[in-house]
């Protein structure tokens, strides 16, 4: 008993990091990279591959990031005229349709849109036909949305090492986060949610590299937490968070005197500077105005509930609150039952006085977005609690410290959350992750019973044609595609992603 009371305070003093086993007797070991770099490497590689495996076809808000794509690259403008017909979500402004989205992500899926339609040139495939479409949907997705959030999850292990807990405990959280909770799913839909995600962990990463006495790194490291949460606001309007990651970086070096606060006070405003620039001038020359964001110009009778409040946002609903922790709908711990024990890695280096502030920070953005209160939201046709997705990174923070904590068995059941997590997300990715919002059990109801039955890739909503108001189930071509639909199938390629897709589609 005395022993694990020891290793338990050990662990909670943070004594603890870098080797590979935990154990109060293992020294500290910080000249030896190799094992950090491999991990590191492995985590950015084994998640990578998982999310480039399945495409997750279209939807209204894919189309429109989409359509804001097509539009830059093939015509030279911001309007989505050409293409507007295959979403509802889009703004409209003297006569002309835009996208209704932060146009961060789009912006980065630029360069991979156009490599694609050159390689498709190469290949003789028409960048117009339905095969080229979905395949510059694929790669702008697998280089805007699934590259930055593998890297992400490289990103975690790292911050878990800086907090001083384990190369092992790191793994942990970064494997959980990147295949056991629904940014799995974000991961492969070309929707912001898990680039804003990514970007607000880098700025936290960022933020803790700070400190009180090295003044040139500090503005580096001041700048890059600016940059980073200038990102996520230019990906996705309501990425607030991001204010309290200057807090944060702030208190990193309070304790050094008025020289390092100045210096960081005015590195992350120049850092955060290039996005907001970047976002008033689409502002502009979308709709006239830098300062009115595209929510400001929807058609008349749409979205209505974005008209009260501001942008639909009020105070915040214990309601609400819980059915996204609970609900069985959209709640977080149906999705992914390790998160559960999150709150207590979190409660650890709360503990701890050299990991206090970045609890708080964590803590901080996690409850932000679990209360930002939003009349819709089950977010429509979803999978999780996307709304809220972005702070699920800094509540998988604290699942590194609680592997440290538990010994043999604790860990076993760990370990046992983590599967049935992972269970869960691939039933979702393999399935559809836009499942009807008029089921109160997504999983159980409709997603569980498919993939039993080895019914996958059921997305019917198509990047190609006309929306639609109600969307039908099992009764049109499925738009998305996984490697095992090559299962008793005719054609090779449909171990691609996007060839099952293309295929029913017709090219």
């Amino acid at each position: 008993m005395e022993s694990d009371r020891a290793k338990k305070e050990a662990v909670m003093r943070g004594s603890n990091w870098l080797p590979a086993d935990v154990g109060p007797h293992i020294t500290p070991k910080h000249n030896n990279r190799s094992p950090v770099v491999t991990q590191a490497l492995f985590i950015g590689l084994i998640t990578f591959v998982s999310y480039a495996y399945f495409h997750a076809g279209g939807g209204w808000n894919q189309n429109s990031r989409l359509d804001l794509v097509r539009a830059i690259v093939e015509r030279r403008t911001l309007r989505i005229d050409a293409y507007h017909e295959n979403t509802s979500d889009k703004a409209v402004y003297q006569g002309h349709f835009y996208s209704d989205k932060a146009p961060g992500q789009s912006f980065l899926a630029v360069p991979a849109a156009v490599a694609t339609r050159s390689a498709l040139d190469v290949a003789g495939i028409s960048p117009g036909s339905a095969r080229g479409v979905i395949a510059m949907a694929y790669f702008s997705s697998l280089f805007s949305v699934a590259l930055p959030f593998a890297l992400d999850c490289t990103c975690l292990f790292l911050i878990a090492l800086k907090l001083r807990v384990s190369i092992g405990a790191g793994t942990f959280a970064a494997i959980a986060m990147g295949l056991g909770t629904p940014l799995w799913a974000y991961s492969i839909l070309f929707w912001a949610h898990a680039l804003v995600g990514a970007s607000l962990l880098f700025s936290f990463g960022a933020a803790l590299m700070l400190n009180s006495k090295d003044g040139g790194a500090n503005v580096r490291w001041g700048v890059a937490v600016g940059l980073m949460a200038g990102c996520a606001t230019l990906a996705e309007y309501p990425a607030a968070p991001a204010a309290i990651l200057a807090v944060f970086a702030l208190a990193r070096v309070w304790s050094g005197g008025w020289q390092p606060r100045v210096r960081v006070a005015g590195a992350i405003p120049a850092g955060a500077v290039p996005c907001v620039i970047a976002l008033m001038a689409y502002q502009h020359a979308a709709f006239g105005s830098a300062f009115q964001p595209s929510y400001s110009y929807y058609g008349a009778g749409a979205f209505p509930w974005m008209r009260h409040g501001y942008f639909g946002l009020k105070y915040p609903r214990l309601d609400v609150a819980f059915k996204l922790l609970f609900g069985a709908k959209r709640g977080l711990l149906f999705c992914a039952p390790l998160a559960l024990v999150a709150p207590l890695g979190l409660r650890l280096l709360w503990q701890r006085p050299e990991t206090r502030s970045a609890a708080k920070a964590a803590s901080a953005i996690f409850l932000y977005l679990l209360n930002a209160a939003f009349p819709v939201w089950p977010a429509g046709w979803s999978w999780g609690p996307r709304y809220m997705s972005a702070g699920i990174p800094f509540l998988c923070i604290g699942l590194a410290p609680a592997w440290d904590y538990f010994q043999q068995r604790g860990k076993l059941v760990l370990l046992t959350l983590l599967a049935v997590s992972i269970l869960v997300s691939l039933v979702a990715v393999s399935t559809t992750l836009q499942p009807p919002d008029s089921l109160r059990s997504p999983l159980t109801q409709y997603l569980w019973p498919s993939f039993w039955k080895g019914q996958l890739s059921l997305e019917h909503i198509s990047m190609l044609g006309p929306a639609r108001k109600t969307r039908p189930i099992r009764t049109a071509p499925s738009t998305s595609a996984n490697s095992w639909d090559c299962k008793g199938y005719q054609a090779c390629y449909h171990y691609l992603p996007f060839g099952r897709s293309a295929e029913q589609l017709g090219s």
